[in-house]
């Protein structure tokens, strides 16, 4: 389908049952032009869903406060205060740990010699990573686990849960977590947030819990989609499996990034029209909504040489898995990179025959392209217990 919008109708209008239809923008220039522009097309005024966003039934509106539904300049003074806890000297320092992290997710399923790839081995790495920043003790991170899929999976008859209440649960809990804190500091994220200061500014109490749900969301979720879409992937294209597995030094960084765009975890984001203007020759009349299709922009054949393959030596690779560049670029990408690249080296490394046992399920959802099941095994392996880590990420990063 969105070969042939591609072709025919790049911005096509696609009518809604409830009435209220909307511009589908399927080509990378357009969706990057959109995604740079908050002037004309606005995160903010009815959020980046396809339906709109107003107040939910407990009252919270996260529109100018949660960082996706923001514009400028409300969008860049957030950024700029919680970009405090999220410098690339911090990221970097992260690495060590992660480092340490991964060795243990494979160490715990590596005697056994199957297990399911998504939870036991692409969720691990990304919730201890946003729990650790985060500051979440070791024996709730489950939590986090279980209200971001149940938020996630709100489409998916599999996940039976109440997204609104697992919404509020994680927004208690960071409410909880930051008066801790506010007593108590340590060396996590939720701390530099309380305390972050430019020009006298600070973030309200508000803003620090509705960022630390956001977090324990998209930097949980993302990462995991992405981890299981590459795995997948190499499953399935088997020659660039045994390539990578050649040399990981010179294919790991440009695999990773043709992972992400081959994923795509992040289906769409939408925008409201601020004024009536064009795109690309197309009028739009102020209120329109515009939903920005990054799966098809990542596939688009303008900017990507044969965009369905599966190429992990793909070095001019554009993608905008991570949002089209301006305001709305992913704050977590690096972060994100470097998960992929530890989690990757150490299971394609101890688990060299890794395979699919079965079926991968889908989850049932239009905005987030998840894997809930991937059924694998491997030769049972050693473990290789590691030394307990004896510094936390926040003292390496004070050092």
């Amino acid at each position: 389908m969105f070969t042939q919008l591609r072709a025919e109708g790049p911005i096509h209008w696609h009518e809604h049952p409830d009435g209220n239809g909307f511009w589908s923008v399927v080509k990378h220039a357009e969706v990057s032009e959109i995604n740079r522009d908050p002037e004309r097309f606005s995160s903010e005024a009815k959020g980046v869903t396809i339906d709109d966003t107003e107040a939910s039934e407990e009252g919270v509106d996260q529109r100018g406060v949660n960082m996706l539904y923001t514009d400028p300049p409300k969008h860049t003074r957030y950024r700029r205060l919680v970009s405090k806890g999220f410098t690339p000297r911090m990221i970097g320092l992260l690495e060590q740990y992660l480092t340490h992290r991964s060795i243990l997710i494979v160490d715990n399923v590596i005697e056994r010699g199957e297990c399911d790839f998504v939870e036991d081995l692409a969720a691990e790495l990304p919730l201890q990573a946003i729990a650790e920043i985060m500051g979440v003790p070791n024996e709730d991170r489950k939590l986090l686990f279980e209200w971001s899929n149940t938020m996630i999976g709100m489409d998916d008859p599999d996940y039976d849960g109440d997204p609104t209440t697992a919404m509020m649960s994680m927004y208690a809990y960071s409410n909880n977590l930051a008066k801790e804190r506010a007593i108590d500091p340590q060396d996590d994220i939720i701390t530099k947030l309380i305390n972050a200061e430019i020009d006298g500014d600070r973030l309200t109490e508000f803003e620090i819990d509705i960022f630390m749900m956001l977090l324990g969301v998209a930097g949980n979720e993302t990462t995991r989609t992405a981890t299981s879409h590459g795995m997948l992937a190499l499953f399935n294209h088997p020659e660039q499996m045994a390539l990578l597995q050649s040399d990981m030094d010179k294919y790991l960084d440009t695999a990773i990034d043709e992972i992400v765009r081959w994923g795509t975890p992040v289906v769409y984001f939408r925008r409201t029209a601020m004024v009536d203007t064009e795109v690309s020759g197309v009028k739009i009349k102020k209120g329109d909504r515009i939903v920005m299709w990054y799966v098809s922009a990542n596939r688009d054949e303008d900017v990507f040489d044969d965009p369905f393959k599966f190429d992990i030596t793909r070095e001019d690779n554009p993608h905008i898995a991570f949002g089209a560049g301006g305001a709305h670029f992913c704050l977590g990408a690096n972060l994100a990179r470097m998960e992929l690249r530890l989690i990757f080296r150490e299971i394609l490394t101890r688990m060299p025959d890794i395979a699919q046992a079965g079926e991968a399920k889908m989850l049932r959802s239009n905005f987030i392209a998840g894997v809930k099941e991937l059924p694998v095994k491997f030769t049972p392996g050693e473990k290789v217990n590691p030394p307990p880590f004896e510094k936390k990420p926040g003292e390496i990063i004070n050092q």
